[in-house]
């Protein structure tokens, strides 16, 4: 039988802020975004925010209303890296099957160590110790023999703790827990699995399969799957980056987008950044998709495909215009958007030549995407970057001219 560990770094980002800051562990804290520019929610809290009641993902002004002493920062995302990416390399010194999970979380398969280390439990322990040892962090570590089963035991018991999870005592740990409790059951799922009075793990482990895959399809299968413990996924190794299905981005605005000038200002930059990474992973994508959110909340999503794949930051804005023109006419205004990329292929993958293609055009546009990365990889992100965003500062006030210039005065 297998042994898998889940290991999940305790308020990850509140505790990396705490290391540097001892004074933030006994005052409520929290890491949240940026008020001005609308991305005011809390990222991570700490134990003395979270007797407050207060969420990962709240709104700050909720969280300040809760508790108006609150202590937030800015995050740090390099530096929260540089701290996981440590942790991660401890976790392989027991196994090179070691797969992250997000920043903070991952799934370590110890089947092939017990003869070196001890069972499960004494390795997670172990892990527990050294964590807080080197890095005056904690983690908490489910133990079990699939890797789902792994992460609901890492969530069972926080902070600092160890839950075992076994094929003798899983029906009485796990199929009291809540339906939602279980991985990728999204509010959606949870939603239709209660209108179908389905409201813990247990009752999903007892529905029919063939009824599940009737109302879910092929998910259906994975949720009974799930919920009776017979996931068998490997654990993939480190070094085994996963397959990238697509690329992209989004953003909310400091002010609503209220017409297309608004919107295409934005569609420039996210095409920039989408196509910038598609480049630097080397692929190309025949797909362009938006996401739309106006002021009420209410969201959607429009793809269409393209003649050929490309990493064209003005091909895919070109794109991105079009499916929004087509499909959204502004009665309200447009909180958020998002452009993704997808059907992706290695660049270097032939295509077939069209009559209606200007291929020396494509060529130029390729050596200058390449010369603008070559820059702004040097000089800072928005060295180059597309002209029309000098229109509205109110949506992109990053932007500041004056750092451009003092980057070719000073090189």
């Amino acid at each position: 039988m297998r042994t898998i560990l889940h290991a999940d770094l305790n308020n990850c980002f509140a505790s990396i802020e705490s290391i540097s800051h001892p004074e933030y562990r006994q005052i409520p804290f929290a890491v949240g975004g940026d008020e001005e520019m609308r991305h005011g929610i809390i990222l991570a809290k700490n134990d003395c925010a979270k007797k407050f009641g207060i969420k990962t993902g709240e709104p700050l002004l909720s969280a300040r209303q809760k508790c108006p002493e609150l202590k937030v920062v800015k995050p740090n995302f390099e530096l929260y890296d540089e701290y996981c990416t440590a942790v991660r390399n401890l976790y392989s010194e027991y196994t090179d099957q070691v797969e992250p999970f997000g920043m903070d979380e991952s799934w370590l398969d110890t089947s092939g160590s017990i003869s070196l280390f001890g069972d499960g439990i004494k390795i997670a322990n172990e892990l527990r110790r050294r964590v807080k040892k080197e890095f005056d962090l904690t983690i908490s570590v489910g133990v079990s023999y699939n890797k789902i089963f792994a992460k609901l035991g890492s969530d069972y018991k926080k902070p600092d703790a160890v839950t075992a999870i076994t094929p003798e005592n899983y029906r009485e740990i796990v199929w009291g827990l809540p339906v939602e409790e279980l991985l990728f059951v999204g509010r959606a799922t949870k939603a239709k699995l209660n209108r179908f009075g389905v409201k813990t793990i247990g009752e999903l482990a007892n529905t029919s399969e063939n009824f599940l895959v009737t109302q879910f399809g092929k998910n259906g299968r994975m949720l009974y799957s799930y919920a009776n413990g017979l996931d068998m996924s490997p654990v993939r190794k480190l070094s085994q980056a996963e397959t990238i299905k697509s690329i992209g981005n989004s953003t909310t605005t400091p002010r609503d987008m209220e017409n297309a000038t608004d919107a295409k200002l934005i569609f420039n930059l996210l095409s920039e950044q989408v196509c910038r990474r598609l480049r630097k992973h080397r692929l190309k994508g025949s797909v362009v998709q938006i996401h739309l959110r106006s002021n009420d909340l209410t969201s959607f999503e429009r793809q269409m495909q393209l003649n050929a794949p490309t990493d064209i930051s003005s091909e895919v804005c070109k794109a991105a215009m079009e499916l929004l023109l087509s499909n959204y006419n502004f009665a309200l205004p447009l909180r958020s958007v998002g452009v993704r990329v997808t059907q992706l292929c290695d660049a270097d993958t032939p295509v077939q030549l069209s009559f209606f293609t200007d291929s020396k055009h494509q060529e130029k546009l390729q050596k200058i995407e390449k010369i603008k990365d070559v820059i702004n990889d040097r000089y800072g992100r928005y060295t180059i970057c597309p002209a029309v965003i000098l229109s509205d500062k109110t949506l992109f006030p990053e932007y500041d001219p004056a750092t451009v210039t003092s980057c070719f005065k000073s090189h």
